[in-house]
């Protein structure tokens, strides 16, 4: 039985690959569940876990990782409001629920994690990235109309804005100036989800606007567990509101898409979508007490989206 439940653990491991074990808690101020009613502000800042000698990250060192995997709930899963649903534990790998999760679908901007996952792969974030005419031109809608050809940015501060503002003329860019050519940049993407063992996915844009492609909730919950781990993307997806510096040197807000950023502390992440096709998407990511939980729910109405991804985040934390 030990060796059975030590192949499980590598199993897991495995299935991570390449991931960076990193950890972003959350710290704030109220008690569990305090809801930001316009009193002290919510604040979501980076916190350290202390280092593990063992378990199920075996021998890859890092200080940033959830101290404890989830147990799971006692009590049943909620219904599902939506066309699929995924609940993962980032530590682990493991899934405490799935409905149609592995039914494939379009995912929306939910596919932009693989765009900063291969931005990321690229390195050099501080390289400058030129706006051109085609970043501009060739994406409707949501872009960031402030952002002009010819402006000049790093990598690092488009890929901020493209994880908090879903920005797809920003998308664009990244994936250009990183592969040279969409082309490219989608071979890359389409290698990086074979490397995370995303079996049922294939994309042909960086930006997840309508196209000949498809993921799961599955899927999509294995590439949030790598993004999960990436020290740069958790530090974007868990801040609320950025000041965005444009070319001119002037600064612009960017709210956040994911409003449950500015509703509760304990959640930290991590990436919205819509389209016609899709549906409302949300990938949701939640910590509390050394542990964490990374919900996907795909194919939402307006009205449910929000209250959807909170009900398996409480479910699953116990909150």
């Amino acid at each position: 039985m030990r060796f059975l439940a030590l192949l499980t653990t590598l199993s897991t491991v495995m299935m991570l690959g390449q991931c960076q074990q990193t950890y972003a808690g959350s710290q704030y101020r109220g008690g569990l569940g305090s809801q930001n009613q316009g009193t002290a502000p919510i604040t979501h800042s980076q916190t350290r876990a202390p280092r593990m000698g063992g378990g199920s990250f075996g021998s890859l060192s890092s200080e940033l990782v959830p101290t404890r995997p989830l147990a799971q709930p006692r009590t049943p899963a909620p219904k599902p409001g939506c066309e699929a649903v995924c609940v993962i534990d980032p530590r682990t790998g493991r899934i405490l629920y799935g409905h149609n999760a592995n039914v494939r679908r379009q995912v929306a901007s939910t596919q932009k994690i693989i765009t900063a996952l291969c931005v990321c792969d690229a390195g050099n974030l501080d390289k400058i990235v030129t706006i051109q005419q085609e970043d501009k031109t060739r994406v409707t809608p949501i872009r960031l109309q402030q952002v002009k050809p010819g402006d000049k940015y790093t990598r690092r501060a488009l890929l901020q804005a493209m994880l908090t503002g879903s920005y797809n003329d920003i998308a664009h860019a990244l994936a250009r100036d990183t592969a040279g050519s969409m082309e490219a940049f989608v071979q890359r993407m389409n290698a990086r989800a074979r490397r995370m063992n995303m079996h049922n996915s294939h994309f042909v844009n960086p930006h997840g606007l309508p196209g000949p492609q498809y993921s799961t909730a599955r899927d999509m919950a294995i590439a949030a567990c790598h993004a999960y781990v990436n020290p740069t993307i958790r530090q974007f997806v868990d801040i609320p509101t950025v000041n965005f510096t444009l070319a001119n040197g002037s600064n612009r807000p960017m709210n956040n898409t994911n409003k449950l950023l500015n509703k509760y502390a304990w959640v930290n992440g991590m990436k919205t979508g819509y389209t016609n096709a899709a549906g409302r998407c949300l990938i949701s990511s939640g910590s509390l007490n050394g542990q964490a939980v990374i919900v996907v729910v795909l194919g939402c109405d307006k009205k449910k989206i929000w209250a959807e991804s909170e009900k398996y985040l409480r479910w699953a934390l116990g909150v």
